[in-house]
C-alpha cells in the first residue's frame, strides 16, 4: 500500500534544510516519493527537480561565504555540468528493474561515504586550488549526482576540503552552487524524457526552497555534528529498508 501523496511535501522542507548544510536530503525525499507510489526512475528525476530549487535557497543563504569562492567556480562548474548531463543520460537509459535493484547499494555507498568523511577529509591549505585530480574527482561526483545524487553533497565537501579554505562554511557555499548546477542541468534531459512527476515536484520545490534558505541560516550558527548525525541515522535506516524490500 502506498503512503499518503502528501508525504513528499511533508519532508521536502527538512530535505532542503539538510542539503543546505551537508547533504543527505535525498535520504528523506527520495524514499518518500517511492512510498507515495512513484516508480524509482521518475522518483529520482522528480527528487532532482525539487531539490534543485531547494539548493538555490541554500546557496542564497551562504551568500557572504560564496564571495570567497568565486576564483574557483568556473573550472569546477564546467566539469560539473558535463558530468551531470552524462549521469542523467545514463539514468534515462537504465532499465527500471535494474535501477530498483541498485537503489539500496547506492544508498549504502552514500551513507558509508558520508559517515566516513571525517576520516578522509583534511584541510590542506598548501594544496593547489583546482588541481587536475580535483577536477577529475568532481566530474565523477557530478556523474553520480546526475544519475542518483543521494550523498552527493558530502562527496563534494570531501573534495573541496583540499582547496585551501579555512572554514566549513566557505566549502559549503561552493558545494551548494555546484549542487544547483548539477541538479539543474540533469533536469533538462529528465524533463525532455517526460519522467518528472510535476504534481510532486512543484510543491516539493517550493518547500525545499524555504527549507534550504532557513537551513543555511540555522546551520551556519551550529556545529556541523548535529546535521551530520541526523543524516547518518536517516541514511542507515533507509538503506536497511530498501535492502529488506
Amino acid at each position: 500500500m502506498s503512503a499518503s501523496p502528501l508525504l513528499p511535501d511533508a519532508v521536502a522542507f527538512v530535505a532542503g534544510a539538510m542539503n543546505s548544510v551537508a547533504g543527505g536530503g535525498s535520504f528523506l525525499s527520495f524514499p518518500a516519493l517511492i512510498a507515495a507510489g512513484v516508480s524509482p526512475i521518475p522518483a529520482n528525476a522528480t527528487n532532482s527537480a525539487a531539490l534543485w530549487v531547494g539548493n538555490i535557497g541554500g546557496a542564497r543563504g551562504y551568500a557572504p561565504e560564496l564571495r570567497a569562492t568565486r576564483a574557483l567556480l568556473v573550472p569546477i562548474l564546467a566539469v560539473s555540468v558535463v558530468g551531470s548531463v552524462l549521469g542523467a543520460l545514463l539514468l534515462i537509459r537504465t532499465p527500471a528493474p535494474l535501477f530498483a535493484r541498485m537503489i539500496p547499494w547506492l544508498l549504502l555507498f552514500a551513507t558509508v561515504t558520508f559517515a566516513a568523511s571525517p576520516l578522509i577529509k583534511r584541510r590542506a591549505s598548501g594544496a593547489p586550488r583546482n588541481a587536475p585530480w580535483q577536477l577529475v574527482a568532481q566530474f565523477v561526483v557530478a556523474v553520480y549526482g546526475g544519475y542518483f545524487g543521494a550523498g552527493m553533497g558530502i562527496l563534494m565537501l570531501a573534495i573541496l576540503s583540499f582547496t585551501g579554505f579555512t572554514g566549513f562554511n566557505a566549502s559549503n557555499a561552493l558545494k551548494n552552487v555546484l549542487s544547483v548546477a548539477i541538479n539543474g542541468v540533469a533536469l533538462v534531459p529528465f524533463a525532455i524524457a517526460g519522467i518528472v512527476e510535476w504534481r510532486f515536484a512543484i510543491p516539493m520545490a517550493l518547500l525545499a526552497l524555504l527549507g534550504g534558505y532557513a537551513g543555511a541560516h540555522l546551520f551556519r550558527r551550529l556545529p556541523p555534528i548535529y546535521g551530520r548525525s541526523v543524516v547518518i541515522v536517516i541514511g542507515a535506516v533507509m538503506t536497511a529498508v530498501f535492502f529488506r524490500r
